[in-house]
């Protein structure tokens, strides 16, 4: 189930010729709010991104709209964690919101030389129990 994860005004700073978000800032608001969400899932704040998939810009987005962002976890590796991302335009009017852009991100636990972790057995064997009770 999506959570809430993070929220942004788009302010004018963050636009471009066209009058739109720059693409690399809504990019960086995924990363900042994936990397946090990482964390708080993982029980550490030794997260670094490793991979971000195919990313899709389905909406624009003009100056001061209001972007949510929501995660999902996906998965547990050994030391990573896949969480599934999405930012929404958001109107305050109605409360409706549109998907303004969808990827999956890959967060890994380092240690700190930079070195991959393990994740702790107890938070990926409560996923996978909130996972089985989903499932019911």
């Amino acid at each position: 189930m999506m959570q809430l994860i993070s929220t942004h005004f788009c302010k004018t700073q963050n636009v471009g010729y066209h009058g739109n978000l720059f693409g690399g800032t809504l990019l960086g608001w995924l990363d900042e709010a994936g990397a946090a969400f990482a964390a708080e899932k993982c029980g550490t704040p030794r997260m670094v991104t490793v991979k971000i998939a195919e990313v899709i810009f389905r909406k624009p987005v003009r100056p001061g709209q209001i972007i949510k962002i929501y995660g999902d976890v996906m998965k547990y590796g050994n030391t990573s964690i896949t969480m599934k991302l999405e930012a929404r335009r958001h109107s305050p009017y109605n409360n409706s919101q549109k998907v303004v852009c969808t990827t999956d991100m890959t967060f890994v636990r380092i240690d700190g030389d930079g070195e991959p972790v393990p994740i702790n057995e107890l938070i990926k064997n409560k996923f996978l129990e909130e996972q089985d009770e989903a499932n019911i």
